[in-house]
């Protein structure tokens, strides 16, 4: 390749990982199962320990199939919309309820109609929405968790008592699934998926640490294709462990050997929540420049598990409330342990000090960004919060940022492809960058 400064090669579990979602998308179409809607965590696959639950969340599937077939997508969208869900409304869901309206899916196959919903709460509006739904298409069973929130200084105490709100709520849940469904959830298998919870946790941040040398020993497009394995896809949890471990150990050798995702890498830069997933080649157009993409907060596990240490090293985050080796003996213990540092974690807002505002400044310096290049959408409203001001603090902070605007990751309607490649043509340029084709 032209220009090129470092050796690059093939992921060796490339195919392990293609395998291993064949299967996973196998197991949400079972009929011997009872399949649900939703989440309660990310941090453990707690399904597994039921014998006969299954659990399908729609973020995975909704952008699985608006980068495979924007046909069929486009069609599940319509009759979606045309039920009075809009624009408005997250193109992952819209995807989704459409192919339940439509009664099947990209294949041809019947759609796996959901049989209870658990939409977990979160900062973006709308995923409370996905559950009731489901609810109103078919009477099935419904749980919902708050979103445990506050504005001002933090407050151990305050967090304390709404982790043990969360907690409550989510044992109450998994004891209410034992009677509706007359299956005992098995604890000690519980007890081993928080296990090895603490693994897949380690190897993943080991994987995230890897991505700040130079090279970028993966970019973000290989990162898309693995980061839900063992999350929101659930496929079990020893197989996860041993793909993440399969994952880290791979990453590290390519650190050591100088094996990079790009190599003409002269451009590192990040981006905030999903991309537009029917548009995906954006990442290689950048590739031309010399310039790789290492991911974001999303792709990085939902909040990077790293952070800058007063000394300048990098290392794992530390929470307050919650440590990852803590007990586990019984049923609660591991609750506690679901409802930990993930995405449904308590938060506090701080006007000038909150993780959100500044977060991306601190993701951007671990990771030895460059620049970024944010999409603002207009739907999934928690996905463009704070954005703008977020790409005024990176440049202040002397990164250069680019913007684009399009209805949602899942939603292909309003995003102006065309006029985005000269986006980036012209963001690149302004920065001394030509094609190194040219």
């Amino acid at each position: 390749m032209k220009n090129q400064r470092w050796e690059t090669k093939p992921l060796d579990c490339w195919q392990l990982a293609k395998e291993i979602r064949r299967n996973y998308d196998k197991a949400i179409a079972g009929r011997d199962s009872v399949l649900g809607q939703g989440n309660t965590s990310f941090t453990i696959d707690w399904q597994a320990a039921f014998p006969a639950i299954r659990v399908v969340e729609d973020n995975p599937v909704g952008a699985m199939m608006a980068a495979q077939d924007e046909a069929f997508a486009r069609r599940a969208r319509l009759a979606s919309e045309v039920r009075g869900w809009g624009r408005e409304i997250c193109g992952y869901h819209n995807t989704c309820w459409g192919a339940q309206f439509l009664g099947y899916t990209a294949d041809g196959k019947p759609f796996p109609e959901r049989q209870f919903t658990v939409p977990f709460p979160c900062v973006c509006d709308s995923h409370i929405k996905r559950g009731q739904q489901c609810r109103d298409y078919k009477p099935i069973a419904r749980w919902t968790n708050d979103f445990t929130m506050y504005i001002g200084e933090r407050d151990e105490k305050r967090e304390e008592a709404m982790l043990d709100h969360r907690n409550f709520n989510t044992l109450k849940q998994l004891n209410e699934m034992e009677t509706v469904f007359g299956q005992k959830l098995d604890d000690e298998t519980l007890f081993e998926l928080a296990r090895n919870c603490r693994l897949l946790k380690q190897y993943r941040a080991d994987v995230s640490y890897f991505m700040t040398f130079t090279p970028a020993p993966l970019s973000v497009k290989d990162l898309y294709s693995f980061f839900q394995l063992g999350s929101l896809a659930k496929i079990g949890p020893e197989l996860a462990v041993k793909f993440w471990k399969t994952l880290r150990d791979e990453v590290e050798w390519r650190v050591r050997n100088k094996i990079a995702a790009v190599g003409s890498e002269r451009f590192r830069w990040i981006e905030a929540h999903p991309p537009s997933w029917h548009f995906l080649k954006y990442y290689r157009y950048m590739e031309q420049y010399g310039a790789v993409c290492l991911g974001s907060q999303y792709t990085h596990f939902s909040q990077s598990q790293l952070e800058r240490k007063p000394d300048g090293s990098i290392d794992d985050r530390e929470y307050p409330v919650y440590s990852p080796d803590m007990e586990l003996t019984t049923r609660e213990d591991v609750v506690r342990f679901m409802t930990g540092p993930d995405a449904r974690a308590p938060h506090h807002f701080k006007i000038d000090e909150y993780l959100r505002p500044f977060a991306l400044n601190e993701f951007a310096d671990i990771f030895a960004a460059d620049g970024a290049l944010f999409g603002l959408w207009r739907a999934g409203v928690g996905c463009t919060l704070t954005r703008k001001e977020q790409a005024m603090r990176l440049r202040q902070a002397g990164y250069s940022v680019m913007c684009y605007e399009g209805a949602q990751s899942g939603d292909r309607v309003d995003l102006d492809e065309k006029r985005m490649l000269e986006q980036l043509d012209t963001w690149m340029e302004s920065l001394g960058l030509q094609k190194l084709d040219e």
